[in-house]
């Protein structure tokens, strides 16, 4: 058995620079790993099980739709996968994608490409730091890392990543005005988002 911290991500900045004839996303981004990490504890098994619990663990399915299985699939290996989730679901932080990093840390599974496609952020979250981070994910240029605070206000809202890169299509590639041009389509996708950030402005 075997224990691992998988920390969450911040994006600091995101430019979509275009998009793949498969329907991909192609991104320029700035993220950055943060203090905050689910404890996945892996347990090699003849079959495939995950169990979850913390403070967010409600609402996250634990079938073959978990990034953590889908890791799991890529590695062709077989594991009971406990997850103490840490970090919040559906803020943007990367908890799924950096569960399924720590299951490949674990195989030694190294190829970005194959990894980006379960997840665009789990490349990412194999290199950790801070990085720049091109192509759909799979490209992770690390930078110099300098500790600093930074302080989060996650409301609790659900925002699905592919809904928003589908808002942003729908809107025709709106460019955001703080460094996310994903920003306008998810307030648009979202107007609960919007309201939580008028009352912290």
């Amino acid at each position: 058995m075997i224990r691992l911290e998988a920390p969450a991500k911040l994006t600091l900045t995101l430019s979509v620079t275009g998009v793949r004839a498969d329907g991909y996303h192609l991104i320029d981004a700035e993220m950055v790993a943060l203090d905050i990490a689910d404890i996945v504890t892996i347990e090699e098994a003849s079959a495939t099980s995950i169990s979850i619990d913390g403070p967010f663990a409600k609402g996250i399915a634990t079938d073959e739709s978990n990034l953590v299985h889908k890791a799991l699939s890529l590695t062709g290996r077989a594991a009971h996968v406990h997850i103490t989730k840490n970090i919040p679901h559906g803020g943007g932080l990367g908890g799924g994608s950096t569960d399924a990093a720590a299951i490949l840390r674990w195989a030694n599974f190294t190829d970005h490409a194959a990894a980006a496609v379960v997840g665009a952020d789990i490349p990412f979250s194999l290199v950790g730091g801070r990085a720049q981070v091109s192509g759909i994910g799979e490209i992770v240029q690390p930078l110099s890392y300098e500790a600093r605070d930074i302080t989060l206000l996650i409301p609790p809202v659900h925002v699905s990543t592919p809904l928003v890169y589908k808002t942003w299509d729908a809107m025709g590639g709106p460019r955001g005005e703080n460094g996310n041009d994903l920003e306008p389509a998810a307030l648009a996708a979202v107007p609960e988002l919007g309201q939580w950030r008028q009352r912290i402005a």
